[in-house]
């Protein structure tokens, strides 16, 4: 029997650099104009933003579970799943991403979006900026071209960074994040693996919107009816 654990994530992965990345060149070729679709589902994130209202918390949840299960099949199912093993089930774990978005969209109490003009609410709109402005950016950059962006709504990088800036803004449960940050953490190994320049850019998200999320819950938590006391008194 062989050491297998001795050995890393190299040695598991099946694929060069150059054909991760032309995965995303013919999955654009293959989906236009779906990104047009997906800039206007962008913009409509923004204004959901702005507005701030429970339908528009509702209609942003609705949109982000649309993305996530377009991602999970046309991505994962029909095309990275031909060079990694463990793409159909990154593609469970997106649909599984989708049921619970589309839960927080029908549930009775609307999403309510907090302000994007605080601290908090300016982190989380600049993660969701930078899904939609910089990732495309990365291919250029890298020297790949134009044909080979990853695309919110069409990529799962993007798609997920816009993700965690929503879940910041409607202060979301905590089982919303696990596929999220798994993701992040799986994105950004493989990305390393294969030297990519653009390899911290999910796990920072992740990290960073994490730790505002619980930076906020520590804030919002009530003090201990002793301190509270005490602190009447004095």
């Amino acid at each position: 029997m062989s050491d297998w654990w001795t050995y890393t994530l190299s040695d598991l992965l099946m694929f060069s650099k150059p054909t991760y990345f032309r995965l995303f060149a013919l999955l654009n070729e293959a989906v236009w104009p779906a990104h047009l679709v997906a800039l206007l589902t962008g913009l409509a994130l923004v204004a959901a933003i702005v507005r701030g209202a429970g339908k528009a918390g509702r209609l942003a949840a609705a949109l982000l579970a649309l993305c996530w299960i377009w991602v999970a099949w046309t991505y994962h199912a029909q095309r990275y799943a031909g060079i990694n093993l463990a793409a159909p089930y990154f593609a469970m774990g997106f649909a599984l991403q989708t049921v619970l978005l589309c839960w927080l969209a029908t549930r009775r109490r609307a999403p309510a979006i907090a302000s994007w003009r605080g601290p908090l609410g300016g982190l989380a709109f600049a993660l969701v900026l930078a899904a939609l402005l910089v990732y495309p950016l990365f291919a250029v950059f890298d020297g790949r071209g134009w044909q080979q962006a990853e695309v919110f709504g069409i990529a799962p990088d993007p798609t997920v960074a816009a993700t965690l800036g929503m879940l910041l803004l409607w202060r979301a449960p905590w089982f919303l994040w696990i596929v999220p940050l798994l993701w992040c953490a799986v994105s950004g190994a493989t990305l390393m693996e294969l030297r990519s320049p653009q390899a911290w850019a999910l796990p920072a998200a992740g990290l960073l919107a994490l730790a505002a999320m619980l930076v906020a819950r520590l804030r919002m938590r009530p003090l201990p009816r002793q301190h509270r006391h005490t602190s009447s008194i004095g």
